[in-house]
């Protein structure tokens, strides 16, 4: 085995053990403090509601550590049996070479590494989520998801791949920068699309009926100069007894969405509270940093693949004999995450800041922090979520703060006046 190829060989077991390393450390902070639910909950959560939390986040935590182990196996197997370079060369001999030809290998050899993942998430489905409740999805309705979503990824995906690999002979060393570009814009285009076109497709959406509840968010919207189309109701209900709520869409095709378990669960305060959070991130462009974000790290991301596609060593090693755009781009996507997932924390950091301000936004936006307090308990507690996560597990895993940190900042900071509608 070549150095690079043991070098990634050892990014990668070193980050399956890190996870599993916080899983463990998780779990066993979960259990530590399961004999009595935390002082901080005793008003709002009972016993046996803990308790089963509790179960809920042993039983995940068991789960992700097999599937963790399960996909690093299956990592290792493609990358150094062979087999890559292999099927790889099988299909440009069969469709050549062309840019349609190697974006629709890319797409397929995604498909095929999906496939050993199937069973562990039909079992997370179908045993986990049913066992503690969750699960509302019929076996007809997960299957049509996932043929659904395999006819999209193929009709929206195979054409910008093609777009990538059509630009190398195009545009020459400057492929990359003209890529990231067509990336960045096929990426807003789909913040406009997804919502009239894609998420229908899945999921069924009809107008808040008339009434307080609708009166009540539509006046809250135009205080908080969030001019939206709509206030629609999503069905959740069909797959999950899971909740949320949240804004989509651009200019006219902007809209509320509210998920149906989200409405049988909470007051209408607190549903004013949980769709002032959303507006407060628009309001304070929440969206448009997150974006800006994403655009610097895959420009350094296509920066990478551009240098690592003239690299021979780095195809070497793992069984290529020549120096491909395609094949950098696929290699890239299957490695990366052994050296992403170290500074995923400092993402989380961005995330967590967010969401404290949009917390705050709520606050000020209602006029009161309890609404949203109690929003937040009931949501909590209505998903089993993990009261007590590590706080290096939080820190690598939670883009959110916990639910202890929140409430301690709601109760701290002050009311404050809106910013001024745009």
């Amino acid at each position: 085995m070549q150095p690079f190829a043991l070098w990634v060989l050892g990014l990668i077991v070193v980050r399956w053990a890190a996870q599993v390393g916080l899983e463990w450390l998780n779990r066993r902070h979960v259990v530590a403090h399961s004999g009595a639910v935390p002082p901080a909950f005793r008003e709002t959560m009972d016993v046996s509601t803990y308790a089963r939390a509790v179960d809920y986040t042993l039983a995940r935590n068991r789960f992700a550590t097999l599937e963790l182990t399960w996909g690093t196996v299956v990592l290792l197997g493609v990358l150094f049996s062979g087999v890559l370079p292999r099927v790889w060369q099988a299909w440009a001999d069969l469709a050549g070479t062309s840019a349609w030809a190697m974006a629709s290998g890319l797409f397929l050899i995604g498909v095929g590494l999906s496939l050993p993942g199937l069973p562990l998430d039909v079992w997370e489905q179908f045993r986990l989520e049913q066992r503690f409740g969750f699960n509302t999805t019929t076996p007809g309705t997960w299957v049509l998801d996932r043929l659904k979503s395999l006819v999209l990824g193929a009709l929206l995906g195979i054409p910008l791949l093609a777009l990538l690999v059509a630009l190398v002979k195009w545009t020459g060393s400057a492929w990359w920068l003209w890529g990231w570009g067509a990336l960045f814009a096929f990426q807003c285009v789909m913040l406009v699309v997804a919502p009239v076109v894609i998420m229908p497709l899945f999921n069924k959406f009809t107008p808040l009926p008339e009434g307080t509840l609708r009166s009540r968010l539509l006046a809250l919207a135009e205080r908080t100069g969030f001019l939206a189309r709509a206030i629609e109701v999503m069905d959740g209900s069909r797959r999950s007894r899971h909740a949320n709520a949240f804004f989509t869409g651009l200019g006219r095709f902007r809209k509320i969405v509210l998920f149906d378990t989200l409405i049988s669960q909470l007051s209408e305060p607190e549903l004013e509270a949980v769709l002032a959070h959303e507006i407060g991130h628009y309001r304070l462009r929440h969206v448009p940093k997150l974006v800006a974000w994403s655009a610097v790290m895959t420009f350094a991301g296509f920066a990478v693949i551009a240098w690592i596609a003239g690299q021979s060593w780095f195809f070497a090693a793992f069984g290529f004999g020549a120096t491909s755009v395609p094949v950098a781009l696929l290699l890239f996507a299957l490695v990366s995450d052994a050296v992403t997932f170290w500074f995923s924390p400092l993402s989380h950091v961005l995330s967590r800041k967010f969401e404290y301000q949009a917390d705050a936004f709520a606050s000020a936006a209602v006029g009161e922090a309890g609404s949203l307090i109690a929003a937040l308990r009931k949501l909590h507690e209505k998903n089993l979520s993990n009261l007590t996560p590590h706080p290096l597990y939080s820190g690598f895993h939670y883009s959110h703060p916990t639910l202890l940190e929140r409430e301690a900042a709601l109760r701290r900071v002050p009311l404050s006046r809106l910013p001024p509608p745009p």
